[in-house]
């Protein structure tokens, strides 16, 4: 399970250092993705297995199940950690989630999300705001804290 928050920078060719708590249960290879909200997913390769399962499932003639995978796949790339513990993020993907100096790692249980430093800023504190309205609504999915 990932979960931690860590602010590391970006460097011109590109290469952000993925925290060392990550590394192992991410593997020496895995998927990083466009994400939801302007950010990177990354997936282990187990992990990005069960989702393309899923999406797969997905009903071929709905519009939206389309668009979804279609956006989701075609921003995915295998990716390697260097021996520094870097990963190498493509320039599509940098360019997608604003990525240019400072970002934030992020450990989201499944996978582990990769932000820029200022868009997550500003998803943190609209979010802190909802928090409690959000966990309202995750009753009704029978979740209690």
């Amino acid at each position: 399970m990932f979960m931690g928050e860590y602010q590391h920078s970006i460097d011109e060719k590109g290469r952000i250092i993925i925290p060392s708590k990550f590394r192992e249960s991410l593997g020496t290879t895995f998927i990083a993705t466009r994400g939801l909200d302007n950010c990177l997913f990354v997936y282990p390769m187990s992990e990005w297995s069960v989702l393309e399962q899923k999406l797969k499932s997905l009903p071929l003639m709905k519009s939206d199940a389309r668009a979804f995978t279609r956006f989701f796949f075609s921003g995915a790339t295998e990716c390697e950690l260097d021996k520094q513990g870097r990963v190498n993020i493509p320039g599509h993907l940098r360019d997608y989630a604003k990525l240019d100096k400072d970002c934030m790692v992020l450990g989201v249980s499944s996978r582990v999300e990769i932000w820029s430093k200022q868009t997550w800023e500003g998803y943190y504190e609209q979010s802190e705001q909802a928090f409690n309205e959000i966990a309202e609504k995750l009753v009704d999915f029978d979740f209690n804290f």
